[in-house]
């Protein structure tokens, strides 16, 4: 193996390191806002304890999943120029996946938005319902990525 061999194989090990990372983080927060929602709508409207999920749920947002989602989207688009997955139908349906997770994701922060301006618009129901939606997405590129199936 010749120099730029070796050296797309380190740079291949550190951006899959550096992208399984960030995945990790922002999963785990998508799994945790949710909930947090869930709790911060049974909180008295204006009382103390809305205000610290309030609170939370930024912190959440604008330390752990932001930034987060920002590393893994780097990370991917780099691992798939690296590696030429483009060209891969397991990957298009990956990508596609990802940008419909990057879209929950959109929401998720808008929803918490309104919830912080005092509107609840879904019932705790239907949040502990779409708490399982980053799940299903894992699960699903997980398959893809490992098996590979087409």
């Amino acid at each position: 193996m010749g120099e730029l061999g070796a050296a797309l194989t380190l740079t291949y090990a550190w951006l899959k390191a550096g992208h399984v990372i960030f995945v990790i983080f922002w999963i785990a927060g998508l799994f945790m806002l949710p909930r947090f929602y869930v709790y911060h709508q049974e909180a008295a409207p204006g009382s103390d304890e809305e205000q610290k999920w309030i609170d939370r749920e930024r912190k959440l947002r604008n330390i752990i999943i932001t930034p987060a989602i920002l590393l893994v989207w780097v990370f991917g688009l780099s691992l798939a120029w690296v590696t030429g997955a483009w060209s891969e139908g397991w990957f298009h349906a990956k990508f596609a996946l990802v940008l419909a997770l990057s879209g929950y994701h959109g929401w998720m922060v808008g929803y918490g938005r309104k919830l912080a301006s005092g509107a609840r618009p879904i019932s705790g129901r239907t949040l502990r319902m779409m708490n399982e939606i980053p799940g299903i997405a894992v699960v699903l590129i997980v398959v893809l990525v490992i098996v590979r199936p087409f």
